[in-house]
């Protein structure tokens, strides 16, 4: 990121490295997606070896999200906690992953234990690794144990050799530890582009919201940019393990690198969606131009937008950071794709923006995104309607290490307890986090990067937060379940979804906890009503889960999905589901790996890995009811202010639906009769969504469905008839 004296340090660097452990290998030929070896490195004892990939493992579990999965489960037990070195972190691209043809194909999949939900996590991340090193001649990369001193991984697809380094001087932070790296290990500097480097900053070492960030090199800026895998606090695994990156090299990307079985139908498939982008993007999501931000005004207007720790779904200062804001503040005019050939191009970027604060200020350097979820987290969240404070808490969180989402639930909820005297200046080292202050926001998140003051507190996320607020300062704990918009342990993403019973439980009941990846309802239940029946709710809940967990198998980005449809969509039976699409998917999948399913052996492949998690949760002592229940806050108003804000609204719902006379209620009982209605809903949708999936009433997959499944593994049925 044009960062000052990066050159002048490399010899310095070089020179510090031990050599630790050199393995050397010859890449076989990638055959229709699959590489057919795995990668394993123990870096307590810097054991390196290679793993075949069983047929029965592909066809069981695919790819990506699925090996991740199953590699883990193999390695840890029931009594595993994220800090033990059994436990590990598995990288894997799946088999479309690489392809250059079709839109949004460089994704990766990391799944580990996490430290905030002590579960099996998942998170996506674009970049260049995962396609690099499946090129290399790995379908999987399995981390496991702890190094002594501090390490980096060189894995070398063109020489065959896998090396690990003791690493004392690399700086830390990703922005400048990827510029580094890439100093020591390109060749040229037409080999930059090679390389991708997956990396965390200080402050994944100092809190449970560390993200991995993963490199791409980005020619015309000539700057290693950052793709975040952020949920869960992966990067936090990661430096507890001693690890300060994971670099791959490999020169030559070609558009047949995959071997798939019919490259030409491929193309065919990605001449159509390119078209689309072309021709419809600018007037549907705009994605080219500004990326997800497109999201800012569109959920202000359908009060979905977080605001003050989720109370409210819109401000009037919204307009101050939307997409009509922030598009001025990005570069344009250049294809901004995370991989190869994505038309799509949604990953934007400022440059040359001169940081304000911290250890790097005035420094100009690249910001990525600002996307959505960090629009909505870190700012409207947080009442912070400031541009500039998005983009430098953005970076920050970015080179530190730190999820967007988590730090701006967790900061909106602290701001939220500060402002009702839960926690106060002497809690906060006088630090003033009332709703709108940027400058506090910044200064914890400062302190999270050194693990001082409030930022120890503040890094440990809210289940962690409200049970320390309960325990040594007498807080309520029944307010602050209320209001610590978190589920299983993972903070909420960012759409408030009070109206919307099916998003409800799209949060509470995603297994890995309240993330939008496995299932956004809120426009076909809110906004367009097409799910109105409990049963209508379960099959949405079963369907958009299991369809979105597909991209995650095989190394997709969801986004050319259903971010761009085609102009006729609106006219098929289930335009929701972008039918044309599905097709095109299937397609893809069979060109590439020379296979002949159809949409329904898609949705089983599927069916297979998310029932496999499921059993996973149980297997970690999570995975049954009492752990799929949302904070209130999700569900409808807590607190008096909040139900004033929509008393229409919700006065409305007394009278009509539960036949009360809200003008002889005070606002209290129009507030506990609201709730006792809401959670009684939520339970009988949580029984229509059990039955639909096959499971019990405890939330357990029953053991025929797995049997059916193909999935009735000895250790999963045991684990299921234990419960």
């Amino acid at each position: 990121m044009n960062v000052t004296g990066v050159k002048d340090n490399v010899e310095k660097i070089k020179e510090a490295h031990k050599l630790l452990k050199r393995y050397e290998y010859t890449p076989g030929e990638i055959q229709r997606g699959y590489a057919n070896k795995t990668l394993y490195i123990n870096v307590s004892d810097n054991i390196i070896e290679a793993k075949e990939v069983p047929e029965e493992i592909k066809e069981k579990f695919i790819g990506g999200k699925g090996f991740g999965l199953w590699y883990l489960w193999n390695a840890v037990k029931s009594t595993t906690k994220w800090d033990d070195p059994e436990n590990e972190i598995v990288i894997s691209p799946g088999p479309i992953g690489g392809i250059t043809q079709y839109p949004g194909a460089g994704k990766s999949l990391v799944v580990s234990l996490s430290p905030t939900t002590g579960s099996v996590i998942d998170s996506n991340v674009g970049g260049h690794f995962g396609p690099l090193m499946k090129f290399s001649g790995w379908d999987a990369l399995e981390i496991q144990g702890k190094a002594e001193k501090d390490i980096v991984i060189l894995i070398d697809g063109n020489k065959g050799v896998v090396e690990i380094y003791e690493a004392p001087l690399e700086s830390l932070n990703s922005h400048i530890l990827a510029e580094e790296l890439t100093e020591i290990f390109a060749e040229s500097e037409e080999d930059k582009r090679n390389i991708s480097i997956v990396s965390a900053g200080e402050a994944a070492e100092h809190t449970l919201l560390g993200v991995l960030n993963f490199s791409f090199y980005d020619k015309r800026k000539k700057v290693q940019r950052l793709k975040q895998a952020g949920r869960g606090g992966i990067g936090t695994v990661f430096r507890n393990k001693k690890i300060k990156a994971v670099v791959v090299r490999y020169k030559g990307v070609k558009g047949d690198s995959n071997n798939p079985a019919d490259v030409e139908k491929i193309k065919e498939l990605g001449l159509k969606l390119h078209r689309e982008i072309k021709e419809l993007d600018k007037d549907q999501c705009r994605m080219r131009e500004i990326g997800t931000a497109h999201l800012v005004e569109i959920m202000d207007d359908y009060d979905l937008l977080p605001v003050h720790n989720f109370k409210y779904g819109s401000h009037k200062d919204s307009r101050k950071i939307d997409s009509k804001v922030l598009v001025k503040k990005v570069v344009q005019g250049s294809p901004d794709g995370c991989w190869h050939g994505c038309s799509m191009a949604c990953a934007k970027a400022a440059q040359d923006y001169e940081l304000k604060t911290g250890p790097y200020k005035g420094h100009k350097v690249v910001v990525d995104g600002p996307e959505y979820e960090t629009v909505g987290g870190v700012g409207s969240n947080c009442g912070i309607f400031d541009p500039d404070y998005i983009m430098e808490c953005n970076f920050y969180c970015d080179t530190y290490g730190i999820d967007t989402i988590s730090f701006g639930t967790t900061m909106a909820f602290l701001m939220e307890c500060y402002e009702n005297n839960i926690i106060n200046k002497d809690i906060t080292g006088g630090i003033e986090l009332n709703f709108g202050n940027g400058d506090a926001a910044m200064e914890v998140l400062h302190q999270m990067a050194k693990g001082k003051g409030f930022g120890k507190i503040a890094g440990q996320g809210i289940r962690r937060i409200k049970k320390l607020l309960t325990e040594s300062y007498g807080a309520d704990p029944k307010f602050l379940n209320d209001i610590g918009m978190e589920v299983k342990g993972l903070e909420y993403s960012q759409y408030v979804s009070k109206e919307s019973l099916a998003q409800q439980g799209g949060y509470a009941l995603a297994n890995k906890g309240p993330q939008h990846d496995e299932a956004w309802l809120i426009f076909m239940d809110m906004v367009n009503n097409q799910i109105p029946t409990f049963e209508d709710k379960a099959e949405a809940l079963h369907y958009f889960p299991i369809f979105r967990t597909w991209f995650g198998l095989n190394g997709l980005c969801k986004l050319p999905w259903n971010d761009v449809e085609p102009a006729d969509n609106h006219m098929t039976d289930e335009p929701a589901k972008v039918p044309e699409h599905v097709e095109n998917y299937v397609q893809l999948f069979n060109s590439v790996t020379g296979k002949n399913i159809d949409k329904e052996e898609m949705l089983l492949q599927s069916e297979r890995v998310y029932n496999f998690q499921r059993v996973f949760n149980l297997k970690m002592g999570f995975g049954t009811r009492e752990h799929d229940i949302p904070p209130y806050r999700s569900m409808g108003p807590v607190t008096e202010e909040e139900y004033l804000s929509r008393e229409e609204r919700y006065d409305k719902q007394l009278e009509n639906i539960l036949g009360l006379k809200p003008e002889e209620m005070s606002t209290a009982e129009k507030i506990e009769a609201l709730r006792k209605y809401k959670y009684e809903q939520y339970e009988k949708l949580v029984d229509a969504v059990y039955k639909r999936r096959g499971w019990t009433e405890k939330g357990i997959p029953s053991v025929e469905l797995m049997e059916k499944l193909g999935m009735d593994f000895p250790e999963v049925i045991r684990l299921i008839e234990k419960h």
